[in-house]
């Protein structure tokens, strides 16, 4: 038969709780659990969770595991060393709901709607106002300077200034040192007085020293919880003391002090958290399958593409097709396509608009080199030049603003060359758009003018032929 596992990954131990076969539904005792605690060392304690959660699930038939996390960031720790040990059955929940979890499943805080939790552990104190029938969490602190680790500093401190107990010349040795501490620290929440040996000395601490020393921390503590209180704006009806330092006697009564309310210390108030967990884990069910995304953008499909996928949108869609009319004079609507598609034209194909343009200037600069041709091969040019120049020498110079101005013709609505085929003309020619006013006729082209297609007219000055006296024949 397949069980449960609870987990709280702590600072100085990993705890792991497993309900014992045969608990009656609705009601769970303090009692009613297998519990495994793993001090930390040299290991990290997200690294030494995974790794113990690992082999736990190896050797037992575990159905379902819950982890209780602090913070989003112990939350991801965990996460990466679980997935590093492969372990994909298990689900993060929140210590201050594992805590409530196992209140509630013992009857230790029936009745109470508001809670204040108070978890003093080895590096800190965690303070929360929770709903207990929501679980909301009202306001929630957290802070390192009251911790366990500092009231065992407080004894060591006191016994190597009573002259028992020597300081340490290394480390290792005040690593010893702290830990017969904390022992001492245990044992005097059930013993009115203690006496450990070591090698520096003998460690013995009376409870009363002993109260006397973290009393003014204890205080600290209490005033810190009245201060979260106040920030949360909700009274509240009980004080849950969870976490190693709970144990203390001190501790209960100067929190029932300080805040008028009932304090509750549950049994083994370490575990606390990972008894609840275990009542939280619910097996994790399999991801549903993800549908298969289409293609990438830059990724061609399965199938390949096809000629219809190769080809521009303007050359794929469908013909725009007119219904047939009667013949007879056409009618305004007729005009309106031709301008419609003209649009549609100019705006699908703006690479054929481009390059019409470009073939206007060229053609333009060809033309204007043919008349310079011409006139240089009928010797005109060098007596041009030196007219102008007389001209220049008797004349006033031009100002700048005063230059003639030339106007062209906008390129977008420029004439397509005569020299095209009936295929282009039918592809990249617009159609023509109806005038809507009459314009008066052209001018019949002079003598002297040239029409190129495309260009506006160039008419070549007369040269009258006394100022260019032809050559006299060649004697025959």
């Amino acid at each position: 038969m397949s069980s449960v596992l609870g987990v709280s990954v702590g600072a100085g131990a990993v705890r792991m709780a497993r309900p014992l076969a045969g608990n009656p539904p609705g009601h769970v005792t303090p009692d009613a659990f297998e519990l495994q605690t793993i001090p930390v060392t040299e290991h990290r304690t997200e690294e030494l969770a995974a790794e113990a959660v690992g082999v736990t699930l190896a050797t037992h038939q575990i159905g379902a595991t819950a982890i209780a996390y602090r913070s989003e960031q112990q939350a991801r720790a965990v996460r990466a060393a679980m997935a590093r040990q492969q372990v994909t059955n298990y689900e993060l929940v929140p210590e201050i709901f594992a805590a409530l979890e196992f209140a509630q499943a013992t009857g230790d805080i029936r009745g109470i709607s508001s809670l204040v939790v108070y978890d003093l552990g080895s590096t800190g104190l965690s303070v929360s106002v929770v709903d207990t029938q929501t679980r909301e969490i009202r306001h929630s602190e957290r802070t390192s300077d009251i911790s366990g680790d500092y009231l065992d500093s407080l004894i060591r401190e006191q016994q190597i200034a009573s002259g028992r107990i020597a300081h340490p010349q290394d480390p290792a040795g005040l690593a010893a040192l702290d830990a017969l501490c904390r022992e001492a620290k245990e044992q005097l929440s059930s013993n009115t007085a203690v006496a450990l040996p070591s090698e520096q000395g003998l460690v013995l601490l009376a409870q009363e020293n002993f109260e006397s020393l973290i009393m003014l921390a204890i205080e600290s503590s209490a005033r810190m919880t009245r201060d979260v209180i106040v920030r949360s704006d909700r009274p509240v009806h009980g004080v849950l003391a969870i976490g190693g330092c709970a144990r203390i006697p001190l501790i209960g009564k100067v929190l029932e002090r300080w805040m008028g309310v009932p304090v509750i210390v549950p049994e083994s108030p370490e575990t606390v958290i990972a008894r609840g967990a275990a009542l939280l884990a619910r097996p994790v069910r399999p991801a549903a399958p993800v549908a298969h995304p289409g293609p990438a953008p830059n990724q061609a499909p399965a199938g390949g593409y096809g000629d219809e996928d190769l080809s521009p949108a303007w050359l794929s869609a469908p013909p725009k097709r007119r219904p047939k009319r009667p013949k007879g004079k056409a009618q305004q609507d007729d005009f309106d396509d031709v301008d419609g598609l003209a649009q549609d034209w100019l705006a699908a194909n703006p690479r054929s608009r481009e390059k019409r343009e470009l073939n206007g200037a060229v053609l333009t600069v060809s033309a204007l080199t043919v008349v310079a041709a011409i006139g240089l091969g009928l010797g005109y040019g060098p007596q041009v030049l030196e007219r102008d120049s007389h001209s220049s020498e008797g004349s006033p110079s031009l100002s700048p603003t005063g230059l003639p101005r030339t106007t062209t013709l906008d390129p977008q609505i420029a004439v397509a060359p005569a020299t095209t085929t009936e295929t282009e003309e039918s592809i990249a020619a617009p159609p023509p758009r109806r005038q809507t006013t009459s314009s008066a006729p052209p001018p019949t082209p002079g003598p002297n003018t040239f029409v190129v297609p495309g260009l506006p007219p160039i008419v070549v000055p007369t040269i009258p032929p006394e100022v260019f006296p032809f050559p006299p024949p060649p004697p025959g």
